[in-house]
């Protein structure tokens, strides 16, 4: 197996996040694992981001399963991406804690992020059905939480952190056994810290 984890804005693969811890123990268990730093992370370009995202799917390893781990504005960059992927979409994405379309234009380092009428395109229902949302109740990126949108709306499987916040170190999450569970097997449900 083969795993890309992308980070968010304003991320420089902090130490203690579960994201390098994610990548730290994939790796110990003998997996492909890629965690670049994208550049400018706190004054984001898209087009950039994209060929990044681009890249390194490519350079994932072409034995067995390819997965892809998306935290905050990385579930957008994949979003946007998805539809023309081709034969670089992985085998199975996880998208934690995205943003709303409508925080994210609040903010214009991001706002291309979230082009308008993002929040009512979904994803081919190719694509549905190995998707994997988790999303907190609480987060204040996400006022009213996202999965009323990515898993009401779009039919994506779900599953909600009661009191996770964004989903990131300031909210605790540092090592998190649950995803690192669902990486290897897709049936497991995640769960908080």
């Amino acid at each position: 197996m083969s795993f890309l984890i992308v980070h968010g804005w304003e991320n420089r693969r902090p130490e203690g996040h579960w994201q390098r811890w994610l990548a730290e123990r994939l790796a110990d268990d003998g997996h492909e694992v890629r965690y670049p730093q994208f550049p400018e992370p706190d004054v984001p370009v898209l087009g950039d981001w994209l060929d990044l995202l681009r890249s390194e799917l490519d350079a994932l390893g072409s034995d067995g399963e390819r997965v892809l781990v998306c935290h905050s504005l990385a579930v957008l960059l994949w979003w946007q991406a998805a539809p023309s992927l081709g034969v670089l979409q992985p085998d199975r994405v996880l998208l934690v804690a995205p943003p709303s379309a409508d925080v994210l234009r609040g903010y214009p380092e991001v706002a291309a992020f979230a082009p308008a009428g993002i929040e009512t395109t979904p994803l081919p229902a190719d694509l549905r059905a190995w998707v994997r949302l988790v999303a907190s109740d609480d987060d204040p990126y996400f006022p009213g939480g996202a999965a009323s949108l990515y898993a009401g709306t779009f039919g994506i499987d779900a599953d909600v952190i009661p009191g996770g916040r964004h989903l990131d170190l300031p909210a605790g999450y540092g090592s998190w056994p649950s995803v690192r569970a669902w990486c290897t097997d897709p049936s497991v449900r995640i769960e908080g810290r």
